[in-house]
């Protein structure tokens, strides 16, 4: 009697990625790919209705911030373990891919092989991540975290502050962001003025420019 395949979600907003990554590992007899999805909401709904063991996940995307997505995934069905797979890995999102409880954090820059074989480890109940990345976070009895904590600013604000920045830097108004998190507008305008506060910057241009600059955004 064989073991049943590991069913992989791949979450990409470009379609050639979705499909080269499909396409390679169907030809693992050990994986399934169960589907594909191309912004973070979709994939909420495609884990919801698909019950998938590994969500590999794109980070920078358009719609609902993946950080956002991730942490719904993980406390609603967290039998579905999720891998951010991104061009980046500035310490930002290392930190903020931590914090949501992602157990593999891979650069697009990794051989096909390697990719295989962080499905499989965290599939059986590990973590996996890229050298680039492990080489600045530590593990011990407290857990997995950045070796070297951020100092700056972005520091002082709130899980919901920072998804509040994000989306601001998207060019996204307070109406838009208030239906992206399901907030009341004036809850969204709160937050968007305790984080300017926190930050100093009281101007949706420079708050983008210090986004992009602290690797929050991309460009």
């Amino acid at each position: 009697m064989t073991n049943a395949p590991i069913r992989v979600l791949i979450v990409d907003d470009h379609t050639l990625v979705r499909q080269t990554l499909r396409d390679r590992l169907q030809r693992e007899p050990s994986l399934e790919v169960v589907d594909t999805a191309s912004d973070a909401q979709e994939a909420i709904a495609r884990v919801e209705s698909l019950s998938p063991d590994i969500v590999l996940m794109d980070i920078d995307m358009p719609g609902l911030a993946s950080f956002d997505a991730v942490r719904t995934i993980v406390k609603r069905f967290p039998k579905s373990k999720v891998i951010f797979l991104s061009a980046f890995f500035h310490d930002r999102y290392i930190e903020e891919a931590l914090k949501v409880e992602a157990l593999g954090y891979l650069t697009k820059q990794e051989s096909p092989e390697m990719i295989v074989d962080a499905i499989r480890q965290v599939a059986a109940g590990g973590a996996y991540f890229s050298e680039q990345v492990q080489s600045r976070i530590v593990a011990d009895e407290k857990g997995t975290r950045l070796a070297m904590p951020s100092k700056t600013r972005a520091a002082t604000l709130t899980n919901r502050e920072m998804e509040v920045l994000r989306y601001i830097a998207r060019g996204m108004s307070k109406k838009q962001i208030a239906n992206m998190i399901h907030l009341s507008v004036r809850t969204a305008e709160n937050h968007a003025s305790r984080l300017m506060a926190k930050l100093d910057i009281h101007d949706r241009v420079e708050l983008t420019r210090y986004a992009i600059r602290e690797g929050l955004v991309e460009a």
